[in-house]
């Protein structure tokens, strides 16, 4: 949707890699479970086509991630360590650790490495030079490899030391996961069929304002949910109870309906609500018989009236793209409304001809929670990173392997 999304990137194929260290930027940033192990590999997967192709290629693989915030110190919460173990299990080939991200430690244990090894560091976010994007830090990545590689597309707004400065510094490439990413929602977004439906959900109106804006003017329907709707639906004068309102946010509500009015395209908000007392999973769920909620009560879910009148829209399109939840749903019984329409596009998406895509972590699990991940077209590893490239943003980990 950018006017020059992808820029003009090497790709990993046009590289000479053959028993060279690669450095690899991954995004690895994974739930792990209370044990420690991980909770989901569904980032890990994704990655492994690149890393197979390097394998293949008897490069000398140095992978560098970050995992959660750990604001610039060690620790042991997030290390890599059980990662490495996961990514050596699921390629079925073995994967080093080093304790180390940068220094003389970690840079003897790269150069150790044979081709055909792989070699992952540890949490790139324990040194406060990565997010400050750090040029000294950079330069000590830059010792690790010979060739950088981005693969790590959920990174790549953010100008951090592995992303921006390091890149800039040795010659570089997209790999496999970061092409096929963008030339997908290019393709289908730039030039979608039509009738092309957008689905936004999530907490805030603030965190996707610049995509609302931007969806606003080029798609034929959008449907509003989570609780970001409540603000739309306050901004209507509708009573929404105690339910989550940003009345900083209020006029800019008012102006993408107003847009959506103007340029005559089906803007939906929640017909019903799913509602409780108490933001807790044991709370008695009442539903609403229409828009408003009762004073004493918050929104935690869309209702069944919404979800047959979403489930109708959705019928219609033929391109459907879906960031964010429509409810609670880390609570089980605030999902209902989430995972009814997560069955509606995948049931839309089996057709000829329907490009579905979604995009942002809780909408991958809540997507996987429903088992149709298989029914989609695309699901889209970047939240933030999918949303600015929709948004019509070129991407600063994109722009810096352009030396631009």
């Amino acid at each position: 949707m950018p006017e020059e999304p992808a820029l003009k990137v090497k790709r990993l194929q046009d590289m000479k890699i053959s028993r060279k260290r690669v450095i690899l930027r991954v995004d690895f940033n994974v739930p792990l479970s209370s044990d420690g192990g991980v909770r989901d590999n569904s980032r890990i997967r994704e990655s492994l086509p690149t890393i197979k192709l390097l394998l293949k290629e008897q490069a000398r693989v140095v992978i560098l991630s970050h995992l959660g915030r750990p604001k610039g110190k060690s620790d042991p919460r997030l290390t890599l360590k059980p990662v490495a173990e996961e990514l050596s299990r699921l390629l079925g080939h073995p994967v080093s650790f080093s304790e180390e991200t940068v220094g003389s430690r970690a840079e003897k244990a790269a150069k150790a490495l044979k081709p055909g090894e792989v070699l992952l560091m540890e949490n790139l976010r324990f040194n406060p030079g990565e997010e400050e994007d750090s040029a000294s830090f950079a330069g000590a990545l830059s010792k690790l490899g010979d060739v950088f590689i981005q693969d790590a597309f959920g990174a790549l707004h953010r100008a951090h030391a592995s992303t921006d400065a390091l890149p800039r510094r040795m010659p570089s490439a997209v790999g496999l996961l970061v092409q096929k990413e963008i030339e997908f929602l290019d393709r289908a977004l730039g030039n979608p069929q039509r009738p092309f439906l957008a689905i936004i959900g999530g907490a805030k109106v603030s965190g996707k304002l610049g995509v609302l804006k931007r969806l606003v003017e080029r798609v034929d329907s959008l449907l509003i949910g989570g609780g970001m709707a409540y603000t739309f639906l306050h901004a209507q004068g509708v009573s929404v109870g105690r339910s989550l309102v940003e009345k900083e946010m209020l006029d800019e509500a008012k102006s993408i309906i107003e847009k959506a009015f103007a340029r005559q395209i089906t803007c939906l908000l929640p017909a019903d609500h799913a509602a409780v007392k108490e933001l807790r999973p044991d709370s008695p769920v009442e539903l609403t018989h229409g828009m408003a909620i009762p004073p004493d009560m918050i929104g935690v879910d869309i209702g069944p009236g919404t979800v047959d009148i979403f489930a109708d829209q959705i019928k219609k399109s033929k391109t459907i793209f879906w960031n964010g939840p429509l409810g609670v749903f880390e609570m089980e019984p605030f999902a209902k409304g989430s995972l009814a329409v997560a069955s509606a596009v995948a049931k839309q998406g089996e057709k000829a001809g329907v490009v579905t895509i979604a995009g942002g972590g809780d909408t991958l699990a809540l997507v996987a929670k429903a088992g149709v991940a298989e029914s989609f077209s695309h699901l889209s590893t970047g939240g933030g990173a999918s949303l600015e490239f929709v948004e019509g943003k070129i991407l600063p980990g994109l722009k810096a392997l352009t030396g631009s």
